[in-house]
């Protein structure tokens, strides 16, 4: 019974902890303010839970990150189109990077504080590894594109989270303008394919002047 009440105690507490970054984060002007402090005198427990139950303020911010993302990696995964398995892979890749930007905007705080924690290369962060695993695998379907590993590389890159903060922040771009732009970007990136009279091994094509 003690140790039956000591998992439901952890779990309660790991809920509460969650709640409560989530909340400070929502609330933060700079998310770099939010302290490991700051969120167990919130969700009510000591320093010393929090620290065992995610390792430090990079495992929080991961915990929580995944929390909130996980919906979109259910449908991406096992969803209906266009988001799921099934839809054609141009507009699927579409809808993955719009699903990503969306859930930037939605997020800004988290993902700026997860993608800025100092914890590494961001691009070897478990999230985005996923994200890039699944864009790649649909961009290998796409006709004609002979570089799908780079090509979901630079697609990502548009829906980095400093980009967004600075789109959203400080140009006051509507949400709306930002998928629609995106979703254009991807389109003739998608549709250029490779330059004609040229292949991945031969380099960038020249033009003769002579």
């Amino acid at each position: 019974m003690p140790e039956r009440k000591s998992r439901k105690d952890a779990v309660r507490n790991r809920e509460a902890v969650l709640a409560a970054a989530d909340a400070l984060f929502a609330r933060c002007g700079r998310p770099e303010d939010v302290t490991m402090a700051d969120v167990a005198a919130a969700a009510g427990v000591g320093k010393g839970t929090l620290f065992r139950a995610f390792g430090d303020r990079a495992g929080l911010l991961r915990a929580l990150y995944e929390a909130r993302l996980e919906p979109i990696r259910e449908a991406a995964e096992a969803g209906p189109p266009p988001l799921g398995p099934g839809t054609p892979p141009q507009q699927r890749a579409t809808a993955l990077l719009d699903a990503i930007l969306c859930f930037k905007f939605d997020n800004r705080r988290l993902a700026l504080a997860l993608e800025e924690s100092g914890s590494g290369s961001p691009y070897q962060a478990e999230h985005y590894a996923w994200w890039h695993g699944l864009l790649r695998a649909v961009l290998d379907q796409v006709p004609g594109l002979t570089d799908s590993d780079f090509t979901a590389h630079a697609l990502l890159a548009a829906t980095r989270a400093d980009l967004v903060e600075h789109l959203a922040g400080h140009e006051r771009v509507p949400r709306e303008t930002a998928r629609a732009q995106l979703a254009n970007f991807t389109t003739r990136v998608l549709a250029s394919g490779p330059a004609r009279g040229s292949s991945a091994e031969d380099g960038p094509a020249t033009t003769d002047r002579n």
